[in-house]
């Protein structure tokens, strides 16, 4: 697999990091759009392939420093054929539908160290030609690229993660289950949130249909098809978002002491449900089966046209969860503060945002000073109120 490869070959790795197209074809390192310049003096792209050993799932550098092109014959920026690459005309079928135009010949002094200085020798002598005819062409394109690894939770490759050099804080959440129990506003921006992380499998619970209200407080435009479908919840937007992560599981119903079950097997919880006789039942399941979960809510009220109110988030875990009762509504009946119903889309955003975080918090992908288990945002003050402050270390172990 390609992904294995980049992950354990230092050279490709670069390559890839650096946004190169690769692709492992048939015993082939493919590089696709490489731009140069034809004998017509325009830009065009084409594709190098060179041969890739492999040895123990690593690239093994075969120190062969010619190379394969599909393309026409590349010049200079004044059309005239780069003689530095002794251009071999020829058409040679590699196999796998790659056949080779060109086969071209270029050795430092010193040779190649690797694959990553092989293939950046060559692409440098042909893109600098074309960038003389046009400066905004470019070889490094980060377009994405396909991730068929078993183990990628991802449709694509992660560039964002290598980019920024945080994988392995990532890896802190890769083996995790995760439920978000209602796909309301809040719950459908956790959903967003959580299906950019390497979590093993997302579950969606709730029966209702996705209707034209909650397109007006969920992320992305939902189309007027969209709403014409008359989708559950849990449909439409595991539909929107298995584009992106492979494992995203859709249980149209709601939660009840009838199925309660299907939560066993979670790592953690996002309640983002209406108060409700259920509610608590669900959260006494979660602390004595030991699965941490974090409850959103908020109150807003209209006051001479304006808004104001609180959003609340809380999290509850094994080690700490004495304090959600004075916190979390689990009655209709209640007066709660935090019992409204209206709903406005960056709240239920806001809401989200602090959940994940608490989340992360809790398994350390970020540092946490405070270890605060409630959270209340004032909206007229924009002031955030952190309680339930406590020394317990918030780290939880995972099972492999």
């Amino acid at each position: 697999m390609l992904r294995e490869l980049i992950d354990h070959s230092p050279d490709l790795k670069r390559l890839f990091e650096e946004g190169f197209q690769l692709e492992w074809i048939g015993g082939h390192l493919v590089v696709r759009h490489i731009p140069y310049v034809t004998i017509e003096k325009k830009v065009k792209y084409g594709v190098l392939i060179t041969n890739l050993r492999v040895s123990n799932s690593r690239a093994d550098f075969d120190n062969n420093h010619q190379i394969y092109f599909i393309g026409e014959a590349p010049c200079h920026a004044d059309g005239t054929p780069i003689e530095a690459l002794s251009l071999n005309a020829m058409s040679m079928d590699l196999g796998n539908g790659l056949i080779a135009n060109f086969h071209f010949s270029n050795k430092p002094s010193t040779g190649y160290v690797d694959y990553y200085h092989k293939i950046s020798r060559y692409v440098e002598i042909l893109e600098h030609q074309a960038l003389a005819i046009d400066g905004s062409v470019i070889a490094r394109p980060h377009l994405p690229l396909k991730d068929d690894s078993p183990d990628s939770v991802f449709q694509y490759f992660d560039y964002n993660s290598s980019r920024a050099g945080i994988n392995a804080a990532n890896q802190k959440l890769a083996k995790q289950k995760i439920g978000i129990i209602g796909l309301g506003g809040s719950g459908s921006y956790i959903l967003d949130f959580v299906s950019k992380t390497q979590v093993a499998e997302i579950h969606l619970f709730d029966a209702d249909v996705f209707m034209t209200h909650n397109a007006f407080r969920a992320p992305g435009a939902a189309s007027l098809e969209d709403l014409n479908e008359e989708l559950k919840k849990v449909d439409y937007h595991a539909r929107k978002y298995s584009t992106m992560h492979k494992h995203i599981i859709p249980h149209a119903e709601y939660i009840t002491s009838d199925n309660i079950h299907l939560l066993n097997d979670l790592s953690f919880a996002f309640l983002s449900m209406d108060s409700s006789e259920v509610k608590e039942t669900i959260i006494f399941y979660l602390i004595v089966h030991g699965i941490p979960f974090v409850d959103v809510g908020m109150a807003v009220i209209k006051v001479n046209d304006q808004l104001l109110g609180q959003v609340r988030t809380t999290l509850v875990t094994p080690q700490q969860n004495d304090h959600w009762r004075e916190r979390i509504s689990t009655s209709r009946a209640d007066q709660d503060e935090y019992a409204t119903n209206i709903q406005v889309a960056e709240l239920n955003a806001s809401n989200a945002v602090q959940a994940v975080l608490m989340w992360k918090k809790y398994f350390g992908f970020y540092q946490d000073l405070t270890h605060d288990f409630n959270s209340v945002f004032d909206i007229n003050t924009g002031t955030i109120n952190n309680e339930d402050q406590t020394s317990i270390c918030r780290v939880y172990p995972l099972s492999a």
